[in-house]
C-alpha cells in the first residue's frame, strides 16, 4: 500500500465540505483510507496517528489531501480531490465547493447587516478567536468546531452572557433555528415545542420524533458536550432554556443531556420550575424522582421526552415512560431467535450516534446486561481492544478513537458497516444493534454498501439485526425508504432507539434462557 498526499497553500474549507470529499475518496476502487483537513498541529498529529501524516509540511492555511491505497489509485483520487475543491457549483448543484467571496465575520456582516447568527466551522485551535470576534460583533453564534478548552468555552460562554447572546457549542453538531436545519439536523415540522440539547443526535431523535407524532418544533438548541459540566456550569443551557421560556411561539420545553454535575442539574431544574410552560427532562441515567418538581416532568428516555412533550402541548393524559413490548412485539421477538444456537449469546451495538450508545448501555444494563465500551456509561467496563468485541459490547463509531483521519461515520459508513459484518460473523452474537441516522450532512445513501453486504449473507445463520432509523420523511434520504430497505434485507427496525435496545436485550434473554433450560 501506498501513502500520498498534496498540500494546498492557503485554500480553507469547512470540517463539514472536507468530511464530505473524504468520504467520496474513501469509497474509490484501490483506496483503503483517505484524509483531507486543514493543516493544523492537532489535525497533522491526528494525520500521523492514523498512518496518513508522515513528514507532511503544511500550515494551519493549507489545506492537505492524504490517501493510502494502491500507487495509481492514489494518484487518481488526489486528481479528483483536486477538481472537487476548484470546481465552480452548477446553478442548484452543490457538488463543487466554492471558495467563499467572503473573508471574515466583518465582511460577511458589511455586507448583511441584519445577521445575527455566526456558525463557526474552523479548525479548534482558531475557533475560541473567531467566536469572540463574532460575539464582539453583536452575533449569536454556532460553534460546530471541537478541540476548544473548557477554558477558552468558559470565557466564550461569560461573553455571551454578558452581551445577552447565545453560544451553541463548542463541538455543536445539531440545532433548528426558526426552521433552518444547521449542521447534523432534519427536515421536521415548525411548532410549538422547544428543545435545549447538550447531545447532537439525542436532538435529532427528539425533533423527528416529535414530527413523526405530528407536532413541530419552535427552536431546537444545541449547547455543546461539555456545557453541564460544573466548570462551565450550564450557561448555554440556562440561557436557552430562558429563550424558550420568553418565546410566545414556544408552549412546551424539553431539555435534554448526559447527567450534568449536581450544582448545575439544581441550578438548571430551579430554573425550569419557574416557568410558565411546561417542560421536559431527560437527563439520560438520572433518578426521575430526583428531577420530577412542579411543571417538570421527568422522562427515561429520548423517545419518552417526545412522547410526554407532544401529550402536554396536546392536554391529553401523559404516557407511561418505562419501555414495555407488546405480545405481538415478544413473538416477532421469538421468532426471529429460534433459529439460533445456543453458542449466540452476546449483545453487539455498533453505533454513530454517540447518544444512541449511551441510552443503549443504559438500556442493557436496567435489562441486567453490562456491558463493555469505548464510551462506558457508570457500571460498564472500558474496552481494552477497540477492535475487538469482549462479552457483551457497545461501540461509538463516532467517537475520536474511530475518526481521527476518517470521516464520521454519519457521513461515510464504511468503517462502521465493516464492523457490523464482523459482529455478524463472530459464532457468540446472539443480536446486533445499530443506528442509522438521516438528514442534512448525513450520507445520501446511508444503507446502501451495508444492504449490499446483506445481500452476500446467509440471513438463515446470521444474529438478529435490529436497527433504529433517526430521520423523517422530508430528509433527502427518506426515512420510509430507509426502513423498508432494510427489512426487506432481514432486518427487524425499532421505532426508537430506546425500543431498539429494549428488543436486543429481549433477544439475548431468550438466548439466555435456551442455554439454562439446556444445562
Amino acid at each position: 500500500m501506498k501513502v500520498k498526499h498534496k498540500v494546498f497553500r492557503n485554500l480553507y474549507q469547512d470540517s463539514v465540505s472536507l468530511m464530505q470529499i473524504s468520504a467520496q475518496l474513501s469509497t474509490l476502487p484501490g483506496i483503503q483510507q483517505a484524509s483531507v483537513i486543514m493543516g493544523t498541529p492537532t489535525n497533522l498529529e491526528q494525520l500521523n496517528d492514523a498512518g496518513l501524516g508522515h513528514m507532511i509540511e503544511a500550515e494551519p492555511n493549507d489545506l492537505v489531501i492524504a490517501v493510502m491505497g494502491e500507487d495509481a489509485r492514489c494518484t487518481e483520487a488526489l486528481t479528483l480531490a483536486e477538481q472537487r475543491l476548484t470546481s465552480k457549483p452548477e446553478e442548484g448543484n452543490s457538488d463543487g465547493v466554492k471558495t467563499p467571496e467572503l473573508v471574515s465575520i466583518e465582511m460577511a456582516l458589511e455586507k448583511e447587516p441584519a445577521v445575527n447568527l455566526a456558525l463557526i466551522s474552523v479548525p479548534g485551535d482558531y475557533a475560541a478567536a473567531e467566536a469572540i470576534k463574532a460575539l464582539n460583533l453583536g452575533m449569536n453564534v454556532m460553534m460546530f468546531s471541537d478541540n476548544v478548552s473548557i477554558m477558552q468555552e468558559k470565557s466564550i460562554k461569560m461573553l455571551a452572557r454578558e452581551r445577552n447572546l447565545l453560544v451553541m457549542g463548542p463541538d455543536c453538531g445539531t440545532a433548528i433555528i426558526n426552521g433552518i436545519p444547521l449542521g447534523f439536523a432534519n427536515v421536521v415540522k415548525r411548532g410549538e415545542i422547544g428543545v435545549v440539547g447538550a447531545s447532537g443526535t439525542g436532538l435529532q431523535e427528539i425533533t423527528c420524533r416529535i414530527d413523526h407524532l405530528g407536532a413541530g418544533i419552535s427552536q431546537a438548541l444545541g449547547t455543546g458536550g461539555h456545557d453541564l459540566s460544573e466548570d462551565i456550569g450550564g450557561i448555554s443551557m440556562l440561557f436557552g432554556l430562558q429563550t424558550l421560556m420568553d418565546d410566545d411561539a414556544t408552549r412546551v420545553i424539553v431539555l435534554i443531556s448526559k447527567p450534568p454535575s449536581p450544582v448545575v442539574t439544581e441550578r438548571i431544574l430551579t430554573l425550569a420550575q419557574s416557568a410558565t410552560k411546561p417542560v421536559v427532562v431527560n437527563f439520560l441515567s438520572a433518578d426521575p424522582h430526583a428531577i420530577t418538581r412542579p411543571n417538570v416532568t421527568a422522562a427515561t428516555t429520548l423517545a419518552s421526552a417526545a412522547d410526554l412533550a407532544v401529550a402536554l402541548l396536546s392536554e391529553l393524559p401523559l404516557p407511561e415512560t418505562h419501555s414495555e413490548s407488546s405480545a405481538q412485539d415478544l413473538a416477532m421477538l421469538q421468532q426471529a431467535s429460534e433459529r439460533l444456537p445456543l453458542a449466540r449469546q452476546m449483545i453487539r451495538g455498533v453505533f454513530a450516534g454517540g447518544t444512541f450508545c449511551y441510552e443503549a448501555q443504559l438500556i442493557c444494563q436496567q435489562n441486567g446486561f453490562t456491558a463493555s465500551s469505548n464510551t462506558p456509561v457508570s457500571g460498564n467496563h472500558p474496552l481494552t481492544d477497540l477492535w475487538q468485541s469482549h462479552q457483551h459490547t457497545l461501540i461509538d463509531m463516532g467517537d475520536d478513537d474511530f475518526t481521527r483521519g476518517r470521516p464520521h461515520p454519519m457521513i461515510d459508513p464504511t468503517l462502521r458497516n465493516q464492523r457490523l459484518l464482523t459482529e455478524m460473523n463472530n459464532p457468540h452474537t446472539a443480536v446486533v444493534l445499530f443506528d442509522l441516522v438521516l438528514g442534512y450532512g448525513a450520507s445520501e445513501a446511508p444503507a446502501a454498501e451495508l444492504l449490499t453486504l446483506l445481500a452476500r449473507t446467509e440471513m438463515s445463520r446470521a444474529p438478529v439485526l435490529i436497527a433504529h432509523v433517526c430521520g423523517t420523511e422530508n430528509d433527502p434520504q427518506q426515512r420510509s425508504y430507509q426502513v423498508n430497505a432494510l427489512r426487506q434485507a432481514g432486518v427487524i427496525v425499532a421505532n426508537s432507539n430506546a425500543q431498539a435496545a429494549h428488543w436486543a436485550s429481549i433477544v439475548a434473554q431468550i438466548q439466555l434462557q435456551k442455554k439454562e433450560l439446556t444445562a
